[in-house]
């Protein structure tokens, strides 16, 4: 007998209690696994067949939707997806430095709902172990009592490639070796809650719950204002007031987030976190050592930095005693967090306790540490390394969950009922010989809540994440909701790693709502009014660039349509202009160096130019190819990392132009004819997204000292192309041409003013008056330069004094005279001597200023009183 399908959205309903409509849109958990919708009681004739109802906080939640909001799931559901993919949540699953790709954050429409009475027991549990952990971490790295009295195994701690012996005798501020703890929870088919895991070192998740809390609860604003569900930016609050509290500095402490970078999996996290807490987002190479004290690189020097959240494990910390190889870590951090100069969130050497080997070991550990019994079980683990344990376990490992003892060592997870006889023997063959690198750990069912496809409510296995956060000296508060994680249907790991997606946690109280907004811990308006916000030479140095590759990528586009107009016109080129064509195409590299010139070879010049636009990733071309879709690559890497300092439709147009360019020239025709015109739609279309992102970078940023360097990056680009192109233009004599002369105005996007202003004549007095030196141009030279000087005076305000030096060092526009840079001298002196002169001092003034700029404000290499790893 074939089991019922449930109804869809498309049938008619028999009912209209929305409670009924959920039952009936609904499957059932698997077998063995608990239902989080339903709950089973006798039926009213006094049977023992069970008969289905809502949980009640789940038929609280759908009669706020009503029986008529089933119809509009899809919609919400569409929204929903819409919202994450416009705020740019992604999870960067196998983030490539090369390709940057990355995979947006999955989220279903429905939260898991916690009851007040469920969360009452897990808080209770999680604060203990918070507590208990914390003074595991006093013993190991203090007296070592734990390892005395042989209640945990040498070699799961000194063993452990995790633990650090520089960290002995080590006393962190306030006592508090881990400020942020998470715990993954099971719920099981009998209603209790287990801990499945732990982490340390940097768990991750609190940016993404804040995300997925926002987005949800905008779908479900009723529900959720009348549930009664608990805020979280209380606990935010906590978390920052407590560093703050046992920070060095006090409450004036200047915290940082530490980030790998933008190509670890969870950086949009970081960057989240760090927009949403108020903290500056750095990387290694952000922070030195100076005297035993970490610093912070800015624009204006070396400014203190008192507290450390860092979002990487610690074997990278610190090159100078981890991981060599690390290039995402501080040289002497260590010694400045010895030194008693920093809160380190977490204290580094936490790894061992991430093992799952150590769960097993928590119960006695706990009553002699703490004196009580564990309030929330582990689930049964056996560490191998122990014969008696070995033994016990082989003949479980059908029903169990192989861990690898240490996450280093390589090895995998592996599921006991999903392996075959000869499969088993293996695994028990490698567990004999080497017992110590494996971790048995018994098998629970995850309970299954409700997730919306295909317009019903399918169950799907979930596992949740909770977060202890330090609150003050050994003291901690549970962060009241958490990160959801939902296991593809049928399988049975909830892991993003392997395809899984995330949910809400919608934790509901029955006293009042804690309403707490971080606002209310934020400085005075006063204060934050005469701060003025601090720029990382990192992040100057990014802006910089994103804004050179900004105008570059213009230039080229712009140039790149020049170039296939007139080899696809009608109309006769001079050779004069097909030499121009091609030197200033070779300049640009819109074509590689072997490609014949235009005059010899148009059609191939043509074909060349086109398949160099964007050659897909890892073609031989690509590797060789700088073209437009390179530079746009290029943009999108530098605004990648300072996208904490762009807006969500600032970073959406640069992924939006970069994406479409790139699959637009990946469709060109193969024929040369329909490929010409392909191409010029592809970079018109690009050329429209552009014009939008400089309108972005023009209007749309705090005009910060960051925000002058990204200004100053894209005229010192302006003033090498436009000075190029025109001294190209006089030694190939295509000025001369009418067509050549309106290629070059056209590259200077100047036709539409030229025509207003000189009508149709085409002679170098009015080339070089609105070229050269019209100060109302914005293309013009004379304005590019001003206008730098000006960037460079602002900045030599609030940055450096030495900024003003390199103003002084431009070319100055107010002694350019018109009627000298167009005297023409003879041929044999040099027709445009004067203007040629100009031209080139210009080209010349926009390299020296970049390099000047990289060295004073970038590099901080010539500081003084560098300690030991500065």
């Amino acid at each position: 007998m074939k089991p019922e399908v449930p109804p869809t959205l498309l049938d008619e309903p028999n009912t209209d209690q929305p409670s009924d409509w959920a039952l009936s849109l609904s499957i059932p958990a698997d077998v063995g696994h608990r239902d989080e919708l339903r709950h089973y009681g006798c039926s009213p004739t006094g049977k023992d067949s069970p008969e289905p109802a809502l949980n009640p906080h789940w038929a609280s939640f759908f009669e706020h939707i009503g029986a008529d909001g089933f119809a509009d799931l899809n919609r919400r559901a569409d929204n929903l997806q819409r919202q994450v993919r416009d705020n740019g949540v992604t999870y960067n699953v196998y983030a490539d430095a090369a390709t940057g790709q990355q995979r947006p954050w999955a989220l279903d429409l429905f939260p898991t709902i916690v009851s007040p009475q469920d969360w009452a027991h897990i808080e209770t549990g999680v604060l203990q172990r918070a507590r208990l952990l914390n003074a595991m971490m006093a013993d190991l790295y203090g007296p070592g009592e734990l390892l005395k009295r042989a209640m945990l195994p040498a070699a799961l701690v000194q063993g452990h490639p995790g633990y650090l012996r520089s960290m002995q005798g080590v006393q962190p501020p306030g006592g508090t070796w881990l400020h942020i703890v998470a715990f993954d929870l099971a719920h099981g088919p009998d209603g209790r809650w287990w801990v499945v895991g732990q982490r340390t070192q940097a768990p991750s998740g609190l940016g993404y719950l804040l995300e997925n809390r926002i987005a949800v609860s905008r779908q479900f604003p009723q529900a959720f204002a009348d549930m009664k569900v608990q805020r979280l930016a209380g606990s935010y609050r906590a978390l920052i007031d407590g560093i703050k509290r046992m920070a060095p500095e006090g409450d004036n402490a200047r915290i940082a987030l530490l980030t790998p970078g933008p190509y670890n999996e969870t950086y949009f996290e970081h960057a989240y976190l760090a927009r949403y807490l108020g903290l500056t987002l750095v990387e290694g190479n952000d922070l030195t050592v100076r005297d035993q004290r970490l610093y912070l690189k800015t624009l204006k020097g070396l400014e203190p930095v008192h507290a450390l959240i860092k979002r990487l494990d610690d074997e990278w910390l610190d090159p100078l005693e981890l991981r060599s190889d690390s290039t995402l870590g501080v040289p002497g951090l260590l010694q400045v967090l010895r030194a008693g100069n920093l809160l380190l969130a977490n204290a580094p050497g936490s790894a061992p306790l991430e093992s799952s080997a150590v769960l097993g070991f928590l119960p006695a550990i706990s009553r002699h540490l703490l004196g009580e019994e564990l309030a929330l079980p582990s689930l049964a683990t056996w560490w191998c390394g122990e014969n008696a344990a070995l033994r016990e376990v082989l003949p479980l490992l059908k029903s169990s969950v192989i861990k690898p003892t240490y996450p280093q060592s390589g090895l995998e997870t592996a599921m006991g009922q999903s392996l075959k006889a000869r499969e088993l023997d293996e695994w028990s063959g490698r567990m004999v010989r080497h017992p110590e690198d494996y971790t048995v750990q018994s098998w629970l069912p995850l309970s299954q809540t409700p997730t919306w496809a295909d317009e019903r409510l399918m169950p799907r296995s979930a596992m949740l994440r909770v977060f202890a956060m330090a609150d003050g000296p050994q003291s901690w508060r549970v962060l009241p909701g958490g990160l959801v994680r939902l296991a593809p249907r049928g399988q049975l790991i909830a892991a993003m790693q392997r395809g899984g997606s995330s949910a809400d946690c919608w934790v509901l109280t029955e006293g009042a709502v804690d309403r707490t907004s971080l606002l209310q811990s934020a400085p005075s308006t006063l204060t934050i009014a005469t701060q003025k916000r601090s720029v990382t030479s990192r992040a100057a140095e990014n802006l910089f660039w994103l804004g050179r590759y900004t105008e570059r990528t213009e230039n080229s586009l712009r140039l790149a349509q020049i170039v296939l107009n007139h080899l696809g016109g009608e109309e006769p080129n001079s050779p004069a202009l097909m030499a121009w064509l091609s030197a200033t195409a070779r300049e640009h590299s819109l074509v590689l160096p072997d490609v014949p010139d235009a005059a010899l070879s148009p059609r191939v010049f043509a074909r060349s130019l086109m398949a160099a636009l964007s050659p897909p990733p890892g073609s031989p071309q690509a590797a060789q190819s700088f073209s437009v879709g390179f530079n746009l690559r290029a943009l999108k890497a530098s605004a990648s990392k300072v996208r904490e300092r762009l807006s969500q439709e600032h970073w959406n147009l640069i992924e939006r132009t970069e994406a479409e360019f790139a699959r637009d020239c990946k469709a060109l025709s193969t024929d040369a004819e329909y490929a010409t015109a392909e191409a010029l739609s592809a970079l018109q279309n690009a050329s429209e997204l552009l014009a939008a992102i400089t309108g972005s970078q023009t209007d749309r940023m705090v005009r910060d000292d960051g925000w002058r360097l990204l200004s100053i990056g894209r005229h010192i680009e302006r003033l090498i192309t436009l000075s190029r192109a025109l001294m190209l233009g006089l030694e190939h004599d295509c000025l001369q041409d009418a067509v050549g002369f309106e290629s070059v105005v056209a590259l200077f996007d100047s036709t539409i003013t030229f025509h207003a202003m000189y009508q149709q004549r085409r002679d170098m007095v009015a080339l070089i008056d609105l070229l050269v030196l019209d100060r109302d141009n914005p293309r013009s030279l004379a304005w590019v330069v001003h206008t730098l000087r000006s960037r460079l005076a602002k900045l030599a305000q609030s940055a450096t004094p030495q900024d003003a030096e390199l103003a002084r060092a431009l070319p100055d526009p107010n002694t350019w005279v018109l009627t000298e840079l167009s005297r023409a001298q003879a041929k044999s002196e040099g027709r445009w001597r004067d203007l040629a002169s100009l031209l080139n001092a210009c080209e010349r003034a926009a390299g020296n200023l970049s390099n000047e700029i990289s060295r004073l404000h970038f590099s901080h290499a010539d500081r003084q009183n560098k300690s030991l790893g500065a």
